[in-house]
């Protein structure tokens, strides 16, 4: 169980350091969740008395930690985000979810078949598991604070922050897919799943993220007794409460969670937009967010330190290579072909597909529902692979890449060209 006193300490360590890095870190290629899984890894080659990060023992703590975190980011991006809710004005978004969604978890789960000789569910388990992004691993590719103006969001943060507040739901379909076939072992299974799992948890979630945002937005903002009204308040906790809200009453009827935090976290944002208590709801969720970022990516570290990777094989680890290197990359760029992104926007949006504490979740989730023919070692070894090589590597390209994109934006904002992106 390890020394509760030294844990104690060492999560005031983290936390401590999840304040200054950021500060410490600006504008550098080298990011705090890279610190935080570098600081891990040091931290557990010491002879101290620490508990031992294993995933497998610990399944249902990880589930539970790695849950709070991703509600926590999703709150955190749909109140980041500046841009009005339209069709068009979101076409990107829909782009990479109808498109690369899909085709990446087909793509993984063709490379796991084909490389790994796993058995269908577990191949299309790891393809779901490796669907969703993750873009609080890399804070340069989100968008930033809210502010009154909707076009502040260029269009490469907006989409990356937006497909990952969409398709950290949606990528739970099919994980119920994969549970499924696991357990029926055969196609009965389709009927019910595409009836009940797709059209009604997804209908629900996105229905109950409306209604909890439509409510709260009012009483934030709007309610007719002043003690009842918010925004006027300040309390940034409040966030907190929107969040278990949401994802509790959308869980209690048996809907998508996850998609009712991010639907409720943009109505909310929509309900007054210009309004100064918008900035002091995503202040303080960005800050719980950070601090649960640095103790999760800290333990991962622990993870790899303890020989967390020992099942991992050169086959599990060319899977993990050909959906950050080829898969995503390939299938974000075609699907947005045509769109509003000019051919530079296209290419960084493709690349930075960044895989996190999403992954590690629903892998945890599914293990605690079905057998699926793979040692558990070896799909953890396999998915926690997946998310080291995407946090250094995206970690350590997301600043110059942004700042150059950034440059050449301000560049060609300068010279007059109408619109900027389409030229860049």
């Amino acid at each position: 169980m390890g020394n509760p006193d030294l844990i104690f300490a060492l999560a005031g360590a983290g936390a401590l350091l999840a304040a200054v890095l950021p500060r410490l870190l600006n504008r550098r290629p080298f990011s705090l969740p890279l610190a935080c899984l570098i600081g891990g890894i040091l931290l557990y080659l010491l002879p101290l008395d620490l508990p031992t990060p294993d995933p497998v023992a610990h399944r249902a703590l990880v589930e539970h930690a790695t849950e709070i975190c991703v509600l926590i980011s999703l709150m955190g991006a749909g109140l980041a985000i500046n841009r009005r809710f339209g069709p068009r004005a979101w076409a990107s978004t829909w782009r990479l979810l109808g498109w690369t969604l899909p085709l990446t978890v087909v793509g993984v789960a063709g490379a796991a078949c084909l490389l790994l000789d796993w058995p269908p569910a577990a191949a299309l388990l790891l393809g779901a598991v490796l669907a969703p992004t993750d873009p609080v691993l890399a804070s340069d590719v989100q968008v930033g604070e809210p502010v009154d103006s909707e076009k502040a969001d260029d269009e490469v943060r907006f989409t990356l922050t937006s497909e990952a507040g969409l398709n950290d739901g949606l990528a739970f379909p099919l994980v119920f897919a994969a549970i499924a076939m696991a357990a029926a072992g055969g196609s009965g299974w389709a009927g019910e799943w595409v009836l009940v799992d797709l059209l009604y948890r997804c209908g629900a979630g996105l229905l109950c993220g409306l209604l909890a945002g439509k409510l709260l937005g009012r009483l934030f903002f709007r309610a007719q007794v002043s003690d009842l009204r918010l925004a006027e308040h300040r309390d940034g906790f409040v966030a907190l409460a929107a969040t278990f809200l949401a994802y509790g009453l959308t869980e209690l009827v048996h809907g998508y969670g996850f998609i009712a935090v991010f639907v409720t976290a943009c109505t909310i944002r929509a309900a007054e937009r210009t309004h100064g208590y918008n900035g002091v709801l995503h202040g303080f969720i960005e800050q719980i967010e950070r601090l649960f970022t640095a103790w999760l990516i800290l333990l991962l570290g622990g993870f790899v330190a303890v020989g967390g990777l020992a099942a991992l094989t050169w086959r599990g680890a060319a899977v993990s290579l050909l959906l950050l290197l080829v898969i995503r990359p390939l299938t974000g760029w075609v699907a947005q072909l045509g769109g509003r992104a000019g051919p530079r926007e296209r290419g960084v949006t493709a690349f930075f597909g960044i895989r996190g504490i999403g992954s590690l979740f629903y892998l945890a989730y599914a293990l605690g529902h079905a057998d699926f023919g793979v040692p558990a070692e070896e799909l953890w070894a396999v998915v926690a692979f997946t998310v080291l090589v995407s946090l250094v590597l995206h970690g350590v390209t997301a600043t110059p890449i942004m700042s150059r994109l950034d440059r050449l934006r301000d560049r060609a904002g300068d010279a007059g060209t109408e619109p900027a992106a389409r030229h860049l």
